[in-house]
């Protein structure tokens, strides 16, 4: 289910940004708030990227692909103002696409350039971005 209304944008998040990550600040201090924990189609593969803070990179497959499966993600819901000035500071091997959700609704979501997924370690078998950094841990 969408917003039903102009007054704000939601946004769905795998990684650094999710509740208690490192960059989970971004979106509460422009006045994001958590709309719900959700899963991705099981269309997608999740690559940990070589970043600072470390990040994970979502490359969406082919429907038939086995590799791709549903991640857990959440759902934040920000002002367009604010959503217009967040993604203008997303860097690079980020961006900003449509994220399509196990029941079907695309919302905007982060996505990764697939390029930076050459020598990145493939962690789609955990499931989610936390399930990851437990286990290496």
């Amino acid at each position: 289910m969408l917003p039903v209304d102009d007054e704000s944008i939601w946004l769905v998040v795998v990684g650094a940004h999710l509740s208690g990550q490192p960059l989970n600040h971004e979106l509460t201090e422009v006045g994001g708030h958590l709309v719900m924990r959700a899963r991705t189609a099981p269309i997608y593969r999740m690559f940990a990227l070589a970043t600072n803070p470390p990040k994970p990179g979502l490359v969406r497959v082919d429907p038939d692909d086995p590799a791709g499966a549903s991640i857990l993600a959440e759902v934040w819901e920000l002002p367009p103002l604010s959503f217009a000035h967040f993604v203008d500071h997303i860097a690079s091997p980020l961006t900003i696409g449509r994220v399509e959700l196990e029941d079907g609704v695309q919302v905007a979501g982060f996505l990764c350039e697939p390029i930076a997924t050459n020598d990145a370690e493939d962690i789609t078998s955990f499931g989610s971005w936390r399930a990851y950094l437990e286990a290496k841990d």
